[in-house]
């Protein structure tokens, strides 16, 4: 994946995203083991739907700091494209 824009984030908010990407992580690592070990099928959803809640609040913490700050400052430097691209994501979020 080939990303052309870069941003700085506060040390700590990359800290808090990437301590929910590790829990994410094992949870997935943990449901894989699940399926390997023949893990009755209503436990693995269970740990699927945790997975999904957590990935959700990661995306919403990431979206929380990305309109406080890259939309704020791209609207105030007039680039206001940016509103047609959160627009376009949200979409893909919300699905």
């Amino acid at each position: 994946m080939k990303c052309e824009k870069h941003v700085e984030r506060k040390e700590k908010l990359k800290k808090d995203l990437i301590n929910r990407l590790n829990r994410i992580e094992g949870q997935m690592r943990g449901i894989k083991g699940m399926v390997e070990n023949d893990i009755y099928c209503d436990d693995i959803l269970n740990q699927v739907a945790s997975a999904q809640a957590a990935l959700r609040s990661f995306s919403k913490v990431l979206l929380e700091s990305h309109m406080k700050s890259c939309l704020v400052n791209s609207i105030e430097h007039g680039e206001t494209e940016i509103i047609d691209e959160l627009l376009k994501t949200m979409g893909k979020l919300m699905k």
